[in-house]
C-alpha cells in the first residue's frame, strides 16, 4: 500500500470504536489516516486488525497521541473519559453521531481541543 512520505505534520491518531467492517466509518478512517501518512492506533470492542493496525481492547497505554477520533456514541463514551483524558491528546474529534456536550466540556477543561467534525472530510479538505 502506498503511503505519503513521513513528515513533521504526522498526527498520531487513536481511533475509538475501530471496526473491521469496511462499511463502518471508523474502518474508513483508519484506512484514510494511513493513506495520508498519519500513524494510527485503535481501540474497539473486539481485537482485530485493519491494514496492519491492531484494534485493541481495554485501555492500552499509548504514547504521543495527538488526536483522538471518536466513533462511539455518547452513551458509550463515559467508559473512556478517564482513559482518554489521561492520554492528554492535543484534540478529540467528535464525529457525526458522537457529539457529547459533557465530554466536550471535560476535554476543554483539560486544555484539549474539542472538534465537532467528520475525520474523513477533514482529511479530504486538508484541515486535519
Amino acid at each position: 500500500m502506498h503511503h505519503h512520505s513521513m513528515n513533521q505534520n504526522n498526527k498520531k491518531t487513536l481511533v475509538i470504536g475501530g471496526s473491521i467492517k469496511p462499511e463502518r466509518y471508523s474502518n474508513k478512517a483508519i484506512r484514510q489516516l494511513l493513506n495520508y501518512g498519519h500513524p494510527v492506533v485503535s481501540v474497539g470492542m473486539r481485537e482485530a486488525e485493519v491494514e496492519g493496525v491492531k484494534i485493541q481492547t481495554g485501555f492500552p497505554e499509548f504514547e504521543d497521541i495527538h488526536t483522538v477520533t471518536l466513533y462511539v456514541g455518547p452513551k458509550n463514551q463515559p467508559h473512556f473519559y478517564d482513559y482518554l483524558l489521561g492520554l492528554n491528546p492535543d484534540r478529540i474529534i467528535f464525529n457525526p453521531g458522537a457529539e457529547n456536550d459533557e465530554f466536550v466540556k471535560m476535554a476543554e477543561d483539560n486544555h484539549i481541543e474539542a472538534v465537532q467534525h467528520c475525520t474523513l472530510i477533514m482529511l479530504a479538505e486538508g484541515s486535519f
